[in-house]
């Protein structure tokens, strides 16, 4: 079970750092593009060129990181190296207010000598870059340059100065809290632009999502966790290995027209399926689209994956036949608009077809599972492994307990940023999955990767997105609150293991981000199995 403790690493701004501030737009996202691979790689956005299906997976790939990498503190992390390498003439007043999803707005007031020297700092680099006949490279008079270069470019140049110098002072006031990739600039450019030409001073506002707070509704709750795990009836070892040497025996039989009776049980039948509601007024009769099949292959054994009844309902159809009968949607049907719904089913069989099955005995057991001599050999072989499944079936099912109840226990005001990217990381692992099990075209992948589609996909699965957040933001807390432990060597050891299936499928990868995911999996592993012995689990057969 892999638990990712997910990832946002915390905010570095230094004095190399370049800031982009757009002119005429009312905000702006520093380091703004979408997504982010790793520290030194810049996000990108899902609707890149995709003219080459190897360059959609790795650029998909690079959604797929931890959110821990992006929560947990490091050194290298700190807001203020910029301000300790570049000090200002005077002090800049920073007032913090606090705001909903974990938001922070930070207040700058900027004085005019810190806009002055930034001032002369642009003047000395334009005259460094100047090339004006009649005079030497930094030998320009100022009123010169101005004429020559533009007072306007002088004063974007000296306020985007002013934001570069300043921001990093700024932003010490949330070190270690801020959310990389979360800063936003919201106020206008123009604004600043006025207000420094007027005043020689400048104020701007500043948007940053802070890591959130787990906050358990009951503080020690999960250290006597009581849990109540479902299990389908269909995992259980014995009756799986039953189905299972049905299923093979099934494989080795031959099908043959039906020609001289109708649909029994152990037939197969190709039907053409439709229905419409029963209503007293004709006029409301509707089709039921949901119901509706044309050639749909209906294994008569495997009854239970159609609607209750069904099967009794049609038995005795010949091919060629059409049989129409009334037929109520249980209150219990997974659809809710088909639920109590009276409706018309017309039913017509295109072809009929029973198997011709060899004797299950001795003869055929290589045949079901290759290496066994006879039939009880077959049946230890698959027990075995069928007991395996159920056991790995019950440890998820545990976990997915665990997990969800987990989830009710805490309340965390989560930020925006951390919502969006936990969810492109999962529209991300979705894409790789349709890329792999269907060949798409150009097209395809572009409609499927556009910032439209990834918006949907954020919007209906808001609510999966922000459990599967504070699963992980708990999972996060319980381990630092047990002071729970791996070892070096389980990391070293799992690393390895993971950098070498990538080399096997030859696939790129950042080993720096295996590691933060192997380290996460590990954190994960270790809480489940601390919770697994401090709760009080219960099983029961679905």
């Amino acid at each position: 079970m892999e638990v990712c403790v997910n990832s946002t690493k915390l905010l570095n701004l230094n004095q190399n750092t370049r800031l982009f501030v757009p002119r005429n737009s009312i905000s702006h996202s520093f380091k703004n593009p979408i997504l982010q691979f790793n520290n030194n790689v810049q996000k990108r956005p899902l609707n890149y060129p995709l003219n080459q299906r190897s360059c959609f997976s790795r650029q998909i790939r690079s959604l797929q990181r931890p959110i821990s990498s992006r929560i947990k503190a490091s050194p290298a992390s700190s807001a203020t190296s910029g301000a300790e390498t570049d000090k200002l003439p005077a002090d800049i007043m920073v007032t913090e207010t606090q705001e909903p999803n974990s938001r922070v707005r930070l207040s700058v007031e900027v004085p005019a000598a810190v806009g002055e020297d930034c001032y002369k700092r642009v003047l000395k680099e334009f005259m460094k870059q100047a090339k004006i006949p009649g005079f030497r490279p930094g030998k320009i008079p100022e009123s010169v340059l101005l004429n020559y270069v533009g007072e306007e470019s002088v004063q974007k140049a000296t306020v985007e100065s002013i934001l570069k110098r300043t921001l990093p002072h700024a932003m010490s006031t949330v070190t270690g809290r801020a959310l990389r990739d979360s800063v936003r600039i919201i106020t206008k450019f123009s604004d600043m632009e006025k207000r420094y030409s007027s005043l020689s001073s400048l104020s701007y506002d500043v948007i940053v999502d802070v890591a959130p707070e787990v906050k358990w509704i009951s503080e020690n709750g999960y250290k006597s966790m009581k849990i109540v795990v479902e299990i389908d009836h269909d995992i259980e070892a014995e009756k799986a290995c039953e189905q299972e040497i049905k299923r093979r025996h099934k494989s080795l039989g031959t099908l043959k027209i039906v020609t001289d009776r109708g649909l029994q049980v152990g037939d197969l039948a190709v039907l053409d399926i439709s229905a419409t509601t029963i209503d007293q007024d004709e006029s409301n009769v509707q089709k039921v689209p949901a119901a509706e099949s044309k050639g749909f292959q209906f294994d008569t054994e495997d009854d239970n994956k159609v609607l209750p009844g069904f099967l009794d309902s049609i038995i005795g159809i010949r091919q060629g036949e059409t049989k129409s009968f009334p037929y109520v949607f249980p209150e219990t049907w997974q659809q809710e608009n088909l639920r109590g719904v009276e409706a018309q089913f017309t039913v017509e069989c295109k072809e009929l077809f029973y198997r011709d099955l060899p004797e299950l005995n001795d003869s055929i057991a290589d045949k079901l599972f290759p290496g066994c001599t006879d039939l009880n050999q077959v049946k230890e072989s698959l027990l075995q492994k069928c007991q395996e499944m159920e056991q790995a079936a019950k440890d998820q099912a545990t976990d997915n307990a665990i997990l969800d109840q987990l989830c009710k226990m805490v309340e965390i005001d989560i930020p925006q940023s951390l919502f969006e990217e936990q969810g492109r990381q999962l529209y991300g692992a979705r894409l790789l999955e349709i890329q792999a099990n269907v060949k798409l075209n150009e097209q395809q992948l572009a409609t499927l990767s556009s910032p439209k589609a990834v918006n949907e996909f954020l919007e209906n699965q808001r609510e999966n997105i922000i459990n599967l957040i504070k699963q992980n933001l708990a999972v996060g807390d319980i381990f630092k609150r047990e002071n729970l432990q791996f070892s070096t060597e389980e990391l070293v050891k799992e690393v390895q293991n993971s950098v070498a299936e990538f080399k096997r499928h030859k696939q790129e990868y950042d080993e720096e981000r295996v590691r933060e995911q192997v380290q996460d999996v590990l954190e994960g592993a270790k809480v489940l199995e601390w919770l697994k012995e401090h709760a009080d689990i219960q099983y029961v057969t679905r």
